[in-house]
């Protein structure tokens, strides 16, 4: 008997409206012969929803069992087999077909008492005896791996709870065996199972960094992508013990705290958005729950004295992850709400927390930027001027709590407040400078005699300077404040800070070489006291770190930027720096190479504007003549040789939140002006460039990975890209250079990310593959009709190299298209470049699909003319390829072969076949031999 596709019942009694169930059975039964699963399976619910008796009832959902089989839906199978031998106990297909889904559904042990069934009902059936023999083998496996693999995990908590086997090489083996185990969905299981939670526990409880070590990264691997799990261990460890784990001192225990909170979120939230469903299918409780407490205690986190700073930053950095909206496009924001309605104070007292005094919160010099990106993040989810006038009122609230009536250290407190809403959310930041007497103050302590009180005014100073409502007043009242700072103050932290906001009032002109705020000379004394103070290493990197800040406002200046290109120990310092803990210096890094490099958007100004605006005697903007191409160029080389790109390339690999999307966007500009010239990309791609802007170009601003996408693009057009991007990394540079062609980029855009896409769609049908699934083709062939010579010709040899693939030669094989028309009109164009691009996609079709031979000459009555064209070319690379298409025309058919063997291709073939020796002879040889063969010419008139 047959047991894999649905079955014919016994003869029955017929009853009112049998009829029409049983033709519905029939069409069903035809279609999955067919192979239409989905078909059939609709077929057989119509039928089932038609009423019938029970056993007509039973064959139906035992056939829905089968289409959920072949369809590969294991649990359904497992259903409707079930509903099947409810109406019938006997039904050996419906027993059958549920051991196969039990099987695919790893219940051994349920899927054997099913076949065991089969057998006793069918004894000599051997379909059923090799299943029970296939399956009892799987189960005896199973069986020793379990066994084998409890075993181990009982031995490995053993060695590493034994208080005897302190520090041992055997301990270290066990905790490395165990965190591998994990890793693996099963081995992850066999832990939890064996009650692995609770003696991970003890393992944390131990206190041994070691150990601690491999029980967080135990816990990851149990907790990874399984939402039922990941509830249990909380539950187990309790939420606020594993939070309380990232205030610990050590660094790398606090890190790897961080990473499994991280995965407990992933798994919780994937939970809350598939409606409570986990990995397995387990159902969980009200997960958003979960959430919400895990938090919650991240927040009561950032407020606890005694935490360490690195602890208090990982906690940041998790919210920063964890709470916005990934896209606008998600309608729901209510996570951020609630975050600012249970949490903004607590995030507010963090960045407005004085480093060092006695009670205050532990903070690193990256805790502050840290919430103020999160404050920022939390400011740009929100919807509608009601939520952010909310944020508004709770800022104001909180800052004039303490600003009020809490004296001078109150008033510190305020000001740092506003200084970490100044460099997150501005439009907070300058609400509260409007507040009543901050600004006085600011200004009031700038002449304190106390260096704590000065350092927070001067940079809250700074941090308002490049505001545009209180620019002006700062200008006016600030800036003698400030020279007299930096000329009398004899502490270097308080003058480098107050030339800091010297070189910002500065700068306000930008790239306006017109527009000078100070004297001539005195930029380029700033900038060379920064550099100074930069090159100091005595100078901690938090106070070395405003002299960057300094040099990315002045280097807006053509003078300083030269300068500071020839000074190589002061690039050296920037790029150790960028290297360094001090994670808040990299967007003036970024600014400074930015500067240097000009890749900032500067457009020529129209000469006819200029001449209206000098009449109109309206201001003209000015570039400086050391901001020239030939000036950059110079810049571009000095700084590769000084190691830029390594530096770049660190700083993309942080993982702190001070790598904002902003900063993103900065480093891909620069990187794109790194590769500008084609001599430069060696050195690029030799210090790890190539890596580095992949993620630059798939997260960020759009403009930041439009431009980051475009370096790639030009990597990948003058260098080897198995070279540049090595093992699977070159699958990931399509997505970037696809998503350049769009019409709202620029020409060259276009053109670069084509030519790269040829140069990828050469090297393997993999790649291929790539391309055709991010849906490049249709863009592709969208600019094969561009007027634009250069963009036609690199889209139609993307097109020649993608011809190689079989989909795409079913697009040109289906009916009703003109893309062969097109290769065959390309073919006769007077750019030789794209007559070759269409000439080598057009060999290249008809030698897979000769089915096309037939249809060139229905597509265009030039087609003699054009092949005729291509044979006579002095160009022996269009020539071999038009003697291809000749050839696989006339091997395609005896009436193509007979028209072109009438016309004047006869001759020139003649002509070819006794030419010098190479593949066009040979394939002109080879067209008048099947000639001969067809009846259609004599042996003498052609070749021999």
């Amino acid at each position: 008997m047959t047991v894999s596709g649905p079955g014919t019942p016994e003869p029955r009694p017929t009853i009112p409206g049998a009829s029409s169930a049983e033709q519905l059975r029939k069409e069903g039964n035809e279609l999955f012969k067919c192979g239409d699963y989905e078909g059939a399976l609709t077929a057989y619910t119509q039928a089932l929803d038609l009423g019938a008796t029970p056993q007509d009832r039973a064959v139906l959902h035992r056939n829905r069992a089968a289409c959920h089989l072949k369809l590969e839906e294991y649990e359904k199978a497992e259903t409707e087999a079930s509903k099947a031998i409810d109406k019938d106990g006997g039904d050996v297909k419906a027993l059958y077909r549920r051991s196969q889904a039990l099987e695919k559904l790893g219940r051994l042990d349920q899927a054997v008492l099913d076949l065991q069934r089969c057998v006793s009902l069918e004894p000599k059936n051997k379909v059923f005896q090799e299943a029970l023999r296939s399956i009892g083998g799987q189960i005896q496996e199973k069986v020793r791996y379990m066994s084998s693999t409890d075993a181990k995990v009982e031995q490995m908590f053993q060695i590493l709870l034994d208080p005897d086997e302190k520090g041992t090489e055997k301990k270290q083996k066990a905790s490395q065996n165990l965190v591998v185990l994990a890793r693996e969905d099963a081995g992850a299981e066999k832990i939890f199972r064996n009650n692995g939670v609770q003696l991970l526990q003890r393992l944390l409880d131990t206190g041994e960094t070691d150990l601690m070590l491999a029980a967080l990264r135990t816990l990851v691997g149990i907790c990874s992508e399984h939402q039922s799990r990941t509830v249990a261990t909380l539950s187990v460890l309790g939420t606020r013990r594993v939070v309380s784990i990232l205030g610990v001192e050590n660094q790398a225990v606090s890190l790897a705290a961080c990473h499994l909170l991280q995965v407990m979120f992933d798994a919780l939230r994937e939970g809350v958005k598939k409606g409570f469903r986990g990995k397995e299918g387990a159902i969980i409780v009200e997960p958003g729950r979960e959430l919400k407490v895990l938090i919650t205690n991240l927040l009561e986190l950032l407020t606890e004295v005694g935490v360490s700073g690195q602890g208090r930053d990982n906690a940041l950095t998790l919210l920063i992850k964890m709470v916005p909206r990934k896209s606008p496009k998600d309608p729901d924001n209510s996570l951020t709400l609630w975050i600012i309605d249970q949490g903004l104070k607590k995030i507010l007292q963090v960045g407005g927390s004085l480093q060092d005094p006695a009670g205050e919160l532990a903070v690193t010099a990256n805790s502050r930027m840290s919430a103020s990106i999160l404050l920022s993040k939390l400011f740009d989810d929100l919807k509608c001027d009601a939520e952010r006038e909310n944020f508004h009122r709770l800022c104001e609230s909180y800052i004039k709590s303490w600003f009020e009536g809490q004296g001078l250290a109150g008033k510190l407190r305020a000001i740092q407040t506003v200084s970490c809403l100044l460099q997150g959310p501005c439009d907070a930041g300058n609400r509260a400078l409007e507040l009543s007497g901050v600004m006085e103050s600011v200004i009031a302590l700038c002449a304190s005699e106390q260096e704590e009180e000065q350092l927070v005014a001067v940079e809250a100073l700074i941090h308002a300077a490049g505001k545009a409502k209180r620019a002006s007043f700062i200008t006016a009242s600030g800036v003698s404040l400030l020279k007299d700072l930096y000329k009398r103050s004899e502490k270097d932290s308080i003058r480098i800070r107050a030339l800091v906001g010297l070189c910002k009032l500065g700068s306000a002109g930008g790239t306006d070489f017109s527009m000078k705020q100070f004297a001539e000379g005195s930029t380029l004394k700033l900038a060379k006291q920064c550099r100074k103070w930069l090159c100091n290493e005595q100078i901690d990197a938090g106070t070395r770190r405003w002299a960057v800040e300094g040099l990315a406002y002045l280097t807006f200046d053509a003078d300083v930027k030269e300068e500071f290109v020839e000074d190589g120990a002061a690039l050296k310092a920037l790029f150790q720096l960028s290297r360094s803990e001090e994670r808040s210096v990299l967007f003036a890094v970024a600014s400074a190479l930015v500067n240097c490099t000009n890749s900032y958007d500067y457009e020529e100004p129209d000469p006819k504007m200029v001449e209206l605006a000098k009449y109109a005697k309206q201001h003209v903007p000015e570039q400086h003549p050391k901001d020239k191409p030939s000036f950059v160029q110079v810049r571009v080389k000095k700084l590769l040789a000084a190691g830029v790109v390594s530096a770049m390339t660190c700083m993309v690999k942080t993982e702190s939140p001070v790598l904002t999307n902003s900063c993103r966007e900065l480093l891909s500009r620069v990187f794109l002006a790194l590769v500008e010239e084609v001599e430069d990309r060696g050195v690029v791609v030799a210090q790890g460039g190539g890596k580095a802007l992949i993620p630059l170009a798939l997260e960020g601003t759009e403009v930041g990975q439009t431009k980051a996408a475009q370096a790639l693009a030009k990597l990948t057009i003058t260098s080897n890209p198995e070279m540049t991007f090595p093992g699977e990394r070159i699958y990931e540079v399509v997505r970037p250079l696809v998503s350049l062609l769009h019409l709202d980029r620029s020409g060259l855009q276009n053109f670069e990310a084509l030519m790269a896409l040829t140069n990828l769609a050469g090297i393997s049908e993999r790649l291929q593959q790539k391309i055709l699934k991010e849906k490049a083709v249709p863009m592709i062939e969208g600019y094969m009709f561009e007027e634009h010579e250069m963009l036609r010709r690199a889209a139609t040899e993307c097109m020649c190299n993608l011809a190689m693939n079989k989909e795409v030669q079913d697009l040109f094989e289906a009916e009703g298209n003109d893309r062969l028309k097109l290769l065959v009109l390309y073919s006769g164009e007077d750019d030789e470049l794209l007559r070759r691009a269409a000439a080598g996609g057009l060999a290249m079709l008809t030698s897979a699909r000769p089915s096309l031979c037939s249809r060139i000459p229905q597509v265009t009555t030039h087609w003699l003319e054009i092949l005729q064209a291509l044979l006579l070319s002095p160009n022996q690379e269009l020539q071999h390829r038009g003697a291809v298409v000749v050839l696989n025309m006339v091997e395609a058919s005896r009436e193509i072969a007979s028209t072109l063997m009438e016309s004047e291709v006869l001759e020139i073939l003649s002509v070819l076949a006794k030419g010098k020796e190479g593949p066009v002879a040979r394939a002109a040889a080879a067209c008048l031999v099947k000639a001969v063969e067809y009846g259609l010419i004599q042996p003498n008139q052609g070749a021999e």
